[in-house]
C-alpha cells in the first residue's frame, strides 16, 4: 500500500504543527500478463493504453490500412480505433449503440456516405 502526503500540503502541515491525514492509494488490479487492468473507459483515450483486448477489423479492409478495428472491453463496451493509428485515441460504445449501427450497416443506411 502507497501513502501519499502530497508535498506541499504535508511540509506546511508539519512547520504548522497540524496533523495531515495520509491519502491511501490501492494497488491496481493486473491480469494475468502483469498488465494494469483498466476498470474504468472513456471516450477519446489512447487506444494503446488498451492493453489487454483483441482487436480486430473487418475481413473487407484492403492492404492499406484503410479501416478501423473493434475490441470488446471487459465492462462490456465496444472501443474503436482508427488501424492507421493504432496509439491514437479510441470511441467507446456500449453494445446497443454498436449493434444499432451495425444494423443500420446491413439495411444500407449510411451508403450514400461512401458513393
Amino acid at each position: 500500500m502507497v501513502e501519499y502526503h502530497g508535498g506541499m500540503q504535508l511540509h506546511l502541515g508539519l512547520q504548522m504543527g497540524l496533523h495531515v491525514p495520509s491519502v491511501k492509494l490501492r494497488e491496481p488490479p493486473y491480469d494475468e500478463q502483469g498488465a494494469v487492468v483498466m476498470e474504468r473507459f472513456a471516450n477519446g483515450m489512447r487506444a494503446g493504453a488498451l492493453t489487454s483486448v483483441t482487436w480486430t477489423k473487418s475481413s473487407h479492409s484492403n492492404a492499406t490500412g484503410n479501416c478501423v478495428e473493434l475490441a470488446r472491453l471487459p465492462d462490456g463496451s465496444v472501443a474503436l480505433r482508427n488501424s492507421r493509428d493504432p496509439q491514437g485515441p479510441a470511441l467507446i460504445y456500449t453494445p446497443d449503440e454498436i449493434a444499432a449501427f451495425v444494423a443500420g450497416a446491413r439495411s444500407g443506411d449510411f451508403d450514400g456516405l461512401i458513393g
